[in-house]
């Protein structure tokens, strides 16, 4: 184990994602590798003290049932700080209270973030000092870039983290080990076997209370402009050397640079639509445009569907549909490859032939490989059948795998800097022609599949 990190600093340690998300992965992660030592150090705008921080880490805790001597000996040495993170003379005093080596995890809107990067460069930095950042770098193309140089102005690109927790060890690993360790399915990973491919991220879930943030994201930036193109770089790569950073990370970006809308035409390659008044397992939502916080005028979209190319030998012609929405009927998290039809069915065989798919779900990792069979009864009759199998939900949680790469300096679950900007490069044709009302923002009633008049995705 390759350990570097003295003090772990979460900026912006009272907001939600450090009591729902990153507490609870560090707990966990104590709690299965006890011979982890680092400091927890809480700095915030809000007016907390050391006694509040720490029942706010051990509330988390309880949650995942942490426990152990290296839980213990965290929650007795963590502190709080009352600090505005854009501000030279507060970091400072972030910084003189850390030990060792430190890493800074924002938890803070880009915007904030990229501030207190630019007064980082006006100061003399921690020797060691690591970076993670949340998701979504920067506003476009143009600020990511800008953010990548001021980064680098700070640490190197190995000592940066741009964070997205799709990227967990385990979902990574189970698709390519299910591709490449597996001789029947390499082979066949292409177009000219493969139909198309649907990678969909739908939730039952509505805004609950993040309109501060999602009203100015949507569905397009907060779901597929990170994580679903994240996603498709790992399913779509040429096999690595090795699973070592610079040969999997090349193997990404090399996916994306060759990425686009499909057919380079937005208006017909996306769609948008946002939720009505409805009803979701029982619980009654209101309209998307009611929701507090919400500004109707903005146009903010819950759920979008994208289609993309990937300009390769290996996948000219194959749709790649990225879909995800919110307060939808049913949670779908997965990834569907539709095969191509067979050439030749003997006549005499009946029933419905449908291709053969194989379906990776995320969160559960599961998969189903669902295939045509002759039925128990007439032998002459086609039935379908799923052969399943589990990977099991892995041995940490996937902002706990995330945290392990910060504290290991290992960088390769991390999103690179030219990736960044890549995943915007995609997706500005289509937040363009949506801005121009070339495609109309649709509605759907919450608890729906959408809207009626879409095509159903396998």
């Amino acid at each position: 184990m390759k350990q570097s990190i003295g003090t772990l600093v979460i900026l912006g340690a009272s907001g939600d994602l450090s009591s729902r998300l990153l507490l609870p992965a560090i707990g966990q992660l104590l709690t299965l590798h006890p011979d982890r030592r680092f400091r927890l150090l809480g700095a915030g705008m809000e007016e907390w003290d050391d006694e509040r921080w720490t029942s706010v880490v051990r509330k988390a805790f309880e949650g995942v049932e942490a426990k152990g001597d290296a839980i213990d000996e965290l929650l007795k040495d963590t502190s709080y700080i009352q600090a505005d993170v854009t501000e030279k003379d507060d970091l400072q005093r972030i910084f003189d209270a850390c030990e060792g080596a430190p890493a800074l995890y924002f938890a803070l809107p880009p915007a904030v973030a990229a501030k207190a990067c630019t007064a980082l460069e006006a100061m003399d930095r921690s020797e060691g000092l690591t970076l993670a950042l949340e998701k979504p770098f920067g506003l476009d193309a143009d600020s990511a870039q800008a953010l990548n140089t001021q980064l680098l102005k700070l640490v190197p690109e190995e000592r940066i983290h741009r964070v997205d927790h799709f990227l967990g060890r385990s979902t990574v690993f189970n698709m390519i080990g299910l591709r490449f360790a597996n001789s029947i399915f390499e082979p066949v990973w292409s177009g000219e076997h493969i139909d198309r491919v649907d990678i969909v991220y739908d939730e039952t879930l509505g805004l609950e209370d993040r309109a501060r943030y999602y009203d100015g994201a949507g569905a397009l930036i907060d779901m597929i402009q990170s994580h679903l193109l994240q996603v498709l770089a790992v399913f779509a790569m040429e096999p690595p050397a090795t699973l070592e950073a610079v040969d999997f990370r090349d193997a990404k970006a090399a996916v994306l640079r060759a990425t686009r809308v499909r057919g380079d035409d937005p208006a017909t390659s996306s769609r948008r639509a946002r939720y009505t008044a409805g009803s979701v397992e029982g619980k009654t939502m209101p309209s998307y445009a009611d929701e507090q916080g919400v500004d109707p005028s903005r146009k903010t979209e819950t759920l979008a569907e994208v289609v993309v190319e990937v300009d390769t030998w290996r996948w000219a012609g194959v749709p790649f549909t990225l879909r995800s929405g919110k307060a939808l009927g049913r949670r779908r998290r997965e990834v569907v490859i539709t095969f191509k039809p067979a050439r030749h069915i003997p006549s005499g065989l009946h029933g419905s032939v449908e291709p053969t798919r194989l379906r990776i779900m995320l969160a559960p990792d599961e998969m189903a490989l669902e295939l045509n069979i002759n039925g128990p009864g007439d032998p002459y009759e086609i039935d379908r059948a799923a052969l399943t199998a589990e990977f099991g939900p892995g041995e940490l949680l996937a902002y706990a795998e995330v945290l392990e790469g910060i504290l290991d300096g290992d960088p390769t679950l991390s999103v690179r800097a030219d990736t960044a900007v890549q995943c915007w490069r995609i997706v500005e044709p289509v937040i363009a022609s949506w801005k121009a009302d070339d495609v109309p923002l649709e509605e759907y009633a919450a608890g729906s599949e959408g809207p009626a008049d879409w095509p159903v995705t396998p």
